[in-house]
C-alpha cells in the first residue's frame, strides 16, 4: 500500500513567518509533526511519501503514485486542504482526513472518503483494521484520550530538514485552565498528558542525529500544564542532554503563572530555553473575566512579564481585542502594555469563536456567529458580530497595529528586551544562512527600508550595549519586517501604511 500524506499550505500570517524566512532561505518555519507522526502509525509494509505543501509542490505523479491520501491541518489552512482533497478525488484517490480543522468541522467535508478524528493513536489503528478488512467508516471518533508514553517517535525521514527553520517535539497535551475562546481542551482535554523523559530525549536525540543545530519549539498549549513532572524528570534530563550538546536552543508556550514559580523558571532557562510564547489576551480584569482567563487575574501583568524577561526568557505575546467587555479605550491600554512590556512579538487579533468552544456556543444562541471561522486571528476578519460594532472594532485594531509596529515603536521595544533579559541561551550557531541572513538585513533592512534609520541604531547599540545578543537583535528585525509586510497586506491600504508615518 503507498500512502501519501499532504500537508496543506499555510496563508500569509503571523505565524508563517514568510518574508522573515526568505532571508536564511528556508522554505517553512516548522516540519508537520502531527503528519510525521501519523506516518510513524502507519504499517510498517506501507510506502509512505510526505508533501509539505509549504516547501513542495504536489504534483501529478505524487498523485498518480499513491493508493491512497492522509491530509491533516489546522483551520487556517482551511481553503488550501478544500483544494488538495478535491484535486486528490479528481484522480480517483481515497482521502483519509484527521487533525484540528476536520475535527472541529467533519460536517464541512463530505468529500472526504474516512474522516479519522480526534487523536490518531486511538482512531487511526481502528481505520487501519477496517481497510485491511476491506470495509471502512465515514467517520472514526475516540470516546478517551491517548496515554502518550505509547505515542511514537515522527518519522523524520520523510522530510528534508534543511527546508525549515525549527524543528518540533511535544511533550504534552492538554491544559488546565479553561479559556472560553480556546479549543485546546476541547480537543485534548484539562488533564496536562506527558510523555516520559526518556521519549522526549529520545526524539531529541534523533533530531540531533540528524545534524540539526537550530531552535527546537515544544509545542505544547501549555508547556507546564504539569509542573511536577517537569521539575522533577524532564528538566533535568534537558539540562543533562544540553551538557554534551551544542545549539539547539528551545523555545515554548506557557501560562503566565510561570511568573511564579521563580524554581521552575531558573530550569527552564538552565534547561536552554530562550523564548516562551504567553497568551495574556488583555490588560482589562474584566475583559479576563469574561473569558475565564482566571490565570491572568488579581496580578500585575506587566510586573509578571518582567519577571519572566529577567529570568532569562523572551516572551512573545498573545493579546485580543473584540471582548463584550471592551470599551474604546482598550486600544490605547494594549498599546500601551505592549510598548511598556518590551513584548517586541506582539500578536495582537480579533476575537474569533473556534467551533466547539464554550464562546461559539455562547454566540451561536445570541445569533452572533457570522462567517466561517479563518484560524487566523490577525488578517482582519472574525467569525463573531462584536458588541461595540465591527467599524469601532475594525478602526481600533488598524491604530494597535499601525503603532506597535511602527519602525520607532517597534525598535524601541526591542531595545527595552535587550536592556531586560539576561540569557546565554540566545547564542544561535553560526552557519552559513544565518551570516548571509545578517548581509541580506543590512541590504534589505538597513539601505533599502523605510526602517533603516532604526535598523543600523539598533545594530549600534546592540554592539556597544549587548554584542552577545547581536544575533538576537538582528533577529528580531527580520521578525519586525516579516510582521509589518503582514499587517500591509491585511489592513492597510497602499499609501497608508504605517512604514510612513512615525
Amino acid at each position: 500500500m503507498k500512502a501519501l500524506l499532504i500537508y496543506p499550505k499555510f496563508p500569509d500570517t503571523f505565524w508563517s513567518f514568510k518574508y522573515a524566512l526568505s532571508f536564511i532561505h528556508k522554505k517553512a518555519a516548522f516540519p508537520p509533526l502531527g503528519l510525521l507522526t501519523v506516518a510513524a502509525l502507519l504499517p510498517d509494509d506501507f510506502q509512505k511519501r510526505l508533501v509539505d505543501t509549504n516547501v513542495n509542490g504536489l504534483t501529478d505523479d505524487d498523485l498518480l503514485w499513491a493508493d491512497l491520501v492522509f491530509i491533516g491541518g489546522m483551520a487556517v489552512q482551511r481553503e488550501s486542504a478544500k483544494k488538495i482533497i478535491a484535486r486528490c478525488k479528481s484522480k480517483g484517490l481515497r482521502v483519509i482526513a484527521g487533525g484540528p480543522l476536520f475535527t472541529a468541522e467533519p460536517e464541512a467535508f463530505d468529500n472526504v472518503d474516512s474522516l479519522v478524528l480526534d487523536e490518531a493513536e486511538i482512531t487511526l489503528p481502528n481505520f487501519l483494521e477496517d481497510l485491511k478488512n476491506g470495509h471502512t467508516k465515514k467517520i472514526y471518533r475516540a470516546s478517551e484520550y491517548c496515554d502518550l508514553e505509547h505515542s511514537v517517535m515522527p518519522s523524520l525521514d520523510l522530510i528534508n530538514i534543511k527546508n525549515y527553520a525549527s524543528m518540533s517535539v511535544q511533550f504534552s497535551r492538554g491544559c488546565p485552565f479553561n479559556c472560553e475562546f480556546c479549543n485546546v481542551t476541547v480537543l485534548f482535554g484539562h488533564k496536562a498528558r506527558v510523555k516520559t523523559h526518556e521519549q522526549i530525549i529520545a526524539e531529541l536525540d534523533n533530531i540531533y542525529d540528524t545534524g540539526w543545530r537550530g531552535p527546537i519549539f515544544f509545542v505544547d498549549d501549555n508547556f507546564i500544564g504539569n509542573k511536577n513532572i517537569l521539575k522533577t524528570e524532564v528538566l533535568p534530563a534537558l539540562i543533562e542532554w544540553r551538557k554534551n550538546k551544542k545549539g539547539c536552543a528551545f523555545f515554548t508556550e506557557a501560562s503566565i503563572n510561570l511568573a511564579d514559580d521563580p524554581d521552575l523558571l531558573n530550569m527552564i532557562v538552565k534547561a536552554g530555553f530562550d523564548s516562551v510564547f504567553i497568551g495574556i489576551e488583555s490588560p482589562d480584569d474584566a475583559c479576563l473575566s469574561e473569558c475565564h482567563k482566571t490565570q491572568n487575574r488579581n496580578r500585575d501583568l506587566l510586573e509578571s512579564v518582567k519577571i519572566i524577561q529577567r529570568g532569562g526568557l523572551q516572551v512573545m505575546g498573545g493579546f485580543i481585542v473584540g471582548f463584550d467587555s471592551d470599551t474604546p479605550s482598550i486600544f490605547q491600554r494594549q498599546i500601551d502594555f505592549i510598548q511598556n512590556s518590551g513584548i517586541v512579538a506582539a500578536m495582537v487579533g480579533l476575537l474569533q469563536a473556534p467551533p466547539g468552544t464554550r464562546l461559539f456556543d455562547r454566540l451561536k444562541r445570541e445569533n452572533r456567529v457570522t462567517e466561517e471561522f479563518s484560524g487566523d486571528n490577525v488578517d482582519g476578519t472574525t467569525n463573531i458580530i462584536p458588541r461595540m460594532g465591527m467599524d469601532s472594532l475594525m478602526e481600533g485594531y488598524r491604530s494597535i497595529m499601525k503603532h506597535i509596529y511602527s519602525p520607532h515603536n517597534f525598535y524601541t521595544r526591542v531595545r527595552n528586551l535587550l536592556k531586560e533579559v539576561k540569557n546565554t541561551n540566545f547564542q544561535v550557531p553560526i552557519d552559513m544562512q544565518r551570516i548571509l541572513a545578517l548581509f541580506r538585513s543590512c541590504f534589505r533592512l538597513g539601505i533599502c527600508g523605510k526602517e533603516r534609520f532604526h535598523y543600523w541604531r539598533l545594530l549600534i547599540w546592540t554592539l556597544i550595549r549587548r554584542p552577545r545578543l547581536l544575533s538576537l537583535a538582528v533577529t528580531l528585525a527580520i521578525y519586525g519586517h516579516h510582521y509589518r509586510k503582514i499587517c500591509e497586506i491585511y489592513l492597510f491600504e497602499t499609501g497608508d501604511s504605517f512604514l510612513i508615518s512615525e
